[in-house]
């Protein structure tokens, strides 16, 4: 009953037709307007909320003359996760006589992720400094030099070397390589059977502020289903800089001065002298069922070659309240905006001349998680990955106005698509523009990254570079404003006087690439020089 009412619903407020097929700015909107109200409760998933979404976007879907392309005849892939609440959480630093506690989302913020685990305690548990926690033999590079770490908490820092000095070239200069994500630095402190890790939050490296941390960490955290619970560690940590520094200074020791001495490749592990960390808390744990949601369009001739527009549909929830009392993350921009885009994309191309390949439209539940729901379809995927030409990932769109530029992120990663951007886009007026903030590692933050590291060759990009419309001064501030007020807060929030003509070229750019892709016999490729094309290489005998 839920899905015929969302079906009938979005047939009466977006009439479709054959004859309309140029992309809508009052449909983008809606969408918008619609995913991010207060009754989406902040589209958390495995919540009453999920199951709204899932009407609503199938319902998108079907109105707009796509099959269900999900397991068994539906619109949804279940992805099965393990859901982690900490609650109770005490915790305090000490060194000697001194002791700081450590009040959750003020001080630090304190989870974990670890299977089977219904109460943390660690009392009096040594903590070790290993600068950025990285392992890379290929990079000649090891911060743990062979030292026992087992039981021990590290202290590590954001990003990697190369973001405070980036002449050094170790890790490829400023741009942030996977090993300067928290996701990478938590998975080899478990490798190296480490306690717990505590993460020193610097807004610049991170690329985003305390209050992103607080908002995104504080809450229940998700993982896939672990067969080995030593694939995770049992605390999972961040603290604010200014704690890290007064620590180190009880422990006699200058963190500025560590942090240079960390860039260098003879870095070695420096123990806290008398430091310790107590912590403490109970943990609610239990196996939840989310679900992506996908759509499908067959190809005429060749059904199992598949074309990909990717977005994920969940945000942050319902989480501690602002400033203003407001508890509920709307996710506007992060991400009904992809979305929104998403089912606009469907619209046209199912009103469009059916191509040759097939379009599979997918919205990813748990970005906000860590990629999970990308993650699980790119180790289970419904159309398999060898026969995927590639896709389309849409994450944060513009909704600011024109821009002179398409902004790639990983340019450089596939010549090929590359040449294609480049193409569509000049056709527009506007010129690439290779991403400008490659420190911040936002290659690895959003859905395509999971299909990308499998071989999948994988498109991001969007709206880039200065306004073309007047009034500039007030788009661009606003455009700054979101990055440094709104992400992952509370706040963003649906505005009825936005402008869509730039996510529309975004979009173009997408179909017409697509659409010609989609009737070709054409498969892109990586770059000799990417990480991925090796990936890709071992299925070659699958596109022959």
């Amino acid at each position: 009953m839920r899905f015929l009412t969302a079906v009938a619903a979005l047939a009466l407020a977006l009439p479709a037709t054959a004859q309309d097929a140029s992309f809508d700015p009052a449909r983008l909107s809606q969408h918008i307007r619609i995913l991010s109200a207060d009754d989406y409760q902040g589209r958390g998933i495995a919540t009453p909320a999920e199951d709204r979404v899932i009407g609503y976007m199938s319902g998108a879907m079907a109105a707009a003359g796509l099959e269900p392309g999900g397991e068994n005849g539906s619109w949804t892939q279940a992805v099965t996760l393990n859901r982690f609440t900490a609650s109770n959480v005490q915790a305090s630093l000490s060194v000697g006589d001194w002791t700081l506690p450590l009040v959750q989302g003020e001080q630090a913020v304190i989870s974990t992720r670890r299977p089977g685990t219904d109460h943390v305690m660690l009392t009096d548990a040594p903590l070790v400094f290993v600068g950025y926690g990285i392992r890379a033999p290929e990079r000649n590079w090891d911060d743990f030099k062979g030292q026992d770490l087992s039981g021990k908490i590290l202290v590590v820092l954001v990003n990697d070397a190369d973001f405070e000095e980036p002449a050094l070239d170790t890790f490829g200069g400023r741009a942030m390589t996977y090993y300067g994500r928290w996701t990478y630095k938590y998975e080899e402190a478990a490798r190296q059977g480490a306690a717990g890790v505590i993460i020193v939050h610097e807004d610049a490296p991170a690329s985003y502020g305390w209050t992103t941390v607080r908002n995104s960490w504080s809450g229940p955290q998700f993982d896939i289903v672990r067969s080995n619970p030593d694939e995770r560690i049992p605390v999972e940590s961040w603290i604010q800089r200014d704690v890290a520094v007064e620590l180190f200074r009880r422990a006699g020791l200058d963190f500025d001065a560590l942090k240079v001495q960390a860039r260098s490749r003879d870095f070695q592990p420096v123990a806290l002298t008398g430091a310790e960390l107590d912590v403490m808390f109970d943990v609610a744990s239990q196996q939840i069922v989310t679900h992506n949601i996908i759509g499908r369009l067959p190809g005429m001739t060749r059904p199992d070659e598949t074309i990909l527009f990717t977005g994920h549909w969940d945000h942050i929830g319902v989480g501690t309240p602002d400033a203003e009392g407001d508890a509920i993350f709307n996710g506007a921009v992060d991400n009904a905006s992809g979305i929104a885009g998403l089912l606009e994309l469907a619209r046209i191309a199912a009103a469009a001349p059916r191509t040759e390949r097939s379009l599979v439209f997918i919205g990813f539940t748990a970005e906000e998680s860590g990629l999970l729901g990308s993650e699980y379809y790119a180790a289970n995927p419904l159309y398999p990955l060898e026969t995927t030409v590639g896709g389309f990932n849409m994450d944060s769109a513009n909704v600011y106005g024109r821009t002179r530029h398409l902004g790639v992120i990983g340019y450089g990663q596939s010549a090929d698509f590359d040449a294609r951007l480049e193409a569509a886009a000049a056709a527009q007026g506007r010129t690439i523009e290779p991403d400008q903030s490659t420190q911040a590692g936002f290659y690895f933050r959003s859905d395509h990254f999971p299909l990308a590291k499998r071989g999948v060759p994988m498109v991001y990009a969007d709206s880039s570079g200065p306004f073309v419309d007047e009034p500039i001064a007030a788009r661009t501030a606003a455009r700054d404003e979101y990055t440094a007020r709104r992400y992952h807060q509370a706040n963003d929030e649906w505005s009825g006087d936005w402008d869509y003509r730039g996510q529309i070229q975004d979009l173009e750019v997408y179909w017409s690439i697509a659409r010609d892709l989609a009737n070709s016999g054409d498969w892109p490729t990586w770059s000799e020089t990417s990480e991925f094309a090796a990936a890709r290489a071992a299925s070659a005998s699958a596109r022959d």
